[in-house]
């Protein structure tokens, strides 16, 4: 499937998922408000960490081995049981942990104990929250694009569905509860778009752990642990660095506009992660990937600059539409962000790469350089630009970081 059709196939998904975000930003803005979105976001940061662990951090790993071993069902069967053993272990053993010390994951990420039952409830959901990402991962490595577009689109309705009513009925505390449990309810539509496919069987997802593919599969939970320690850390700091320096409102009003972001770049990030990831696997002569990359370039940046700019043009009436008239503040953050989106999507298609290949060094050093870089940058430019300094540090960032990447992703391509 070319880049132009698996886009083409996704955007349905996307659109629908984008609708359904920007309705629950919307039912969010209103329940919650700009401290309640900080809040959020904190725990979002906390369950990312914990389910990345919980999985063993393979799925990156299971997409590029099922769709590299295309030929070979039998590589894929031992792929595909050796991630399913792995990840049934580390869920419960993350859930018995995260039920444990509920009241202090509660105290440091939401700065209230009594929020532990929250957790509790993530606890009880987390090995289908696992086994709905490790599914996913075998069906986009396996190229099932249309089953995976139908199991993206049943996430993003349950998930405006359950967040909506429980938001409305418990406020922040429904909010957060929703946000625990709606993808593991996900995977029962996941499972059986898997299960119908003629190529899989459920005990393919059971058995022994085989030494090859998990010596494989540990070279992406290597990269994936890094990313899942480093992204939702450096926010968590930054987070805390504006509420305390700023206002917890501020914290609110960047993560309002990093999940704006998020929604409007998703065309652009989810084909990245459905086409290219297996694609770029696939390809073992360096000009074929060169090419690759650089249709990409024609393709993508274009449209994400193009969706930038409508979104900048219109950010007054984004802001009050998709928001609250309690977030009029954050339009001093859009220029500045929409910037650092297109270096950011033109530094991750030269990321893809090394993943699909396994440059697994080259992987973990750049990860360390952005996200110390992204905190440091917002800690030196907030006391000089206030909180437009954290879009100033996005752009900063990815600029530096596109530059790092494209000299030593091109010098190690050679």
């Amino acid at each position: 499937m070319t880049l132009i059709k698996t886009s083409l196939l996704n955007g349905i998904a996307v659109i629908i998922k984008m609708l359904t975000l920007l309705g629950l930003n919307k039912i969010l803005a209103i329940y919650v408000g700009p401290s309640g979105y900080a809040a959020l976001g904190q725990f979002q940061n906390v369950v990312q960490m914990i389910t990345t662990f919980a999985s063993g951090a393979i799925n990156t790993g299971v997409t590029k081995y099922t769709a590299e071993h295309f030929d070979d069902e039998v590589r894929q069967h031992a792929v595909w049981h050796t991630a399913g053993t792995i990840a049934l272990i580390g869920s419960l053993s993350s859930a018995a942990l995260v039920v444990a010390f509920n009241r202090s994951l509660a105290g440091w990420a939401l700065k209230d104990e009594t929020l532990g039952s929250v957790f509790i409830w993530f606890a009880a959901t987390l090995v289908l929250f696992v086994f709905n990402t490790l599914l996913l991962a075998i069906l986009n490595g396996k190229k099932e694009i249309q089953r995976y577009v139908i199991a993206n689109i049943a996430g993003s309705l349950l998930a405006l569905a359950v967040t909506s009513f429980m938001a409305i009925q418990f406020g922040l505390y429904g909010a957060l509860v929703a946000l625990a449990i709606y993808q593991s309810l996900t995977f029962f539509v996941t499972l059986l778009m898997t299960y119908k496919a003629p190529w899989f069987k459920f005990v393919y997802l059971v058995g022994g752990i085989d030494k090859s593919a998990a010596k494989d599969l540990s070279k992406y939970a290597a990269m994936a642990i890094f990313s899942a320690i480093l992204a939702p850390f450096s926010h968590t700091l930054i987070r805390n660095h504006l509420g305390e320096t700023l206002s917890w409102d501020a914290a609110g009003y960047w993560e309002a506009m990093w999940r704006l972001s998020g929604a409007y770049l998703m065309l652009v990030t989810t084909t990245l992660g459905i086409y290219y990831l297996p694609r770029l696997s696939e390809l073992q002569n360096s000009a074929d990937i060169r090419q690759e990359i650089i249709q990409g370039y024609k393709l993508i940046l274009p449209i994400t600059a193009f969706f930038g700019v409508i979104l900048y043009v219109s950010r007054g009436l984004v802001t009050k539409v998709l928001f609250s008239i309690e977030f009029q503040e954050m339009e001093v953050l859009f220029a500045w962000q929409i910037i650092g989106d297109i270096l950011k999507i033109a530094s991750w298609i030269l990321s893809f790469l090394m993943l699909a290949k396994a440059m697994t060094k080259l992987f973990l050093l750049t990860q360390v350089f952005f996200h110390s870089g992204f905190y440091l940058l917002t800690v030196l430019f907030t006391p000089i630009y206030g909180l437009q300094g954290v879009a100033i540090a996005h752009a900063s960032c990815y600029f530096i970081f596109f530059i790092f990447l494209y000299i030593l992703v091109f010098k190690k391509l050679k």
